[in-house]
């Protein structure tokens, strides 16, 4: 049995669908803000501080090994329910607290390892998900693109290992920068020029674990870019979910983007 340890986003729901094709037997550790999953059968709702019931959930159902996905929030520290062996780990989690969302991630699954559970990677059951390096419409980037893409690729590299940029937006002379309040809220604040012009790029955090919280690109996001006027998206090889495959790629043909994945 795999223990699914599932947030918000449609990727979850993706996993699930595949796992019940192929008749795994799954246990789900629902950390969704709404409890998206509380129809599903053996689905427990858990608040990330409770490692002795995550523990023995796991453990009753013998789940050696779990999968994290979807957008799992950073837990308030004043508002976290601890039981026992929550508390036994605190002083770890307080310090990946300060140093960011990737750090809490990793300090998790070195918990579980000391506990001998292994994580692993998200797109496991889905690899389809994931893009190979290359270009997917017609359209390619300009010279003028290529510029915009080094610039965002040479901030991308130079930030902290435990920062929580996973996305930047280059439109000339312009960077700006994604917050913890995530890529959409970055184009939000995009204001549309007469001359399309600018690319996102979002690639996985700096030193991120490959296994968990790989950086999500859907449909919306193409729609959103669109909005903005911006010329395409930048990915990395096997190092994004990509949502709707089809429908962004025929999206961004019609609205003559261009999806490049290095």
């Amino acid at each position: 049995m795999i223990g699914l340890f599932f947030g918000d986003t449609d990727f979850p729901k993706l996993i699930l669908k595949r796992l019940k094709k192929i008749k795994k037997k799954y246990l789900i550790l629902d950390l969704s803000r709404k409890n998206i999953f509380k129809k599903e059968s053996n689905s427990f709702r858990v608040n990330i501080g409770q490692f002795g019931s995550i523990l023995k959930l796991l453990r009753e159902n013998k789940c050696n090994k779990v999968i994290f996905a979807g957008k799992i929030d950073k837990p308030n520290l004043s508002k976290l329910k601890l039981d026992m062996t929550g508390i036994y780990y605190l002083p770890k989690i307080i310090k990946a607290y300060k140093k960011g969302d990737a750090a809490i991630l990793k300090e998790i699954i070195n918990i579980l390892a000391l506990e001998k559970i292994k994580v692993i990677k998200s797109t496991f059951f889905n690899p389809e998900l994931t893009l190979k390096k290359g270009s997917y419409t017609k359209h390619k980037p300009t010279k003028d693109d290529l510029t915009d893409i080094s610039k965002g690729e040479n901030i991308l590299k130079k930030t902290s290992a435990f920062d929580h940029i996973q996305a930047i937006i280059v439109r000339e002379n312009s960077i700006f920068k994604e917050t913890s309040k995530g890529t959409k809220n970055l184009i939000k604040k995009i204001k549309k020029t007469k001359i399309k012009r600018g690319v996102l790029i979002k690639f996985p955090k700096k030193k991120q674990d490959m296994r968990v919280d790989l950086p999500t690109i859907g449909l919306n996001t193409l729609k959103d870019c669109k909005r903005a006027g911006l010329k395409g998206i930048v990915l990395k090889d096997k190092q994004n979910i990509f949502l709707e495959k089809n429908k962004c790629v025929n999206f961004a043909i019609k609205n003559k983007m261009f999806i490049l994945v290095k």
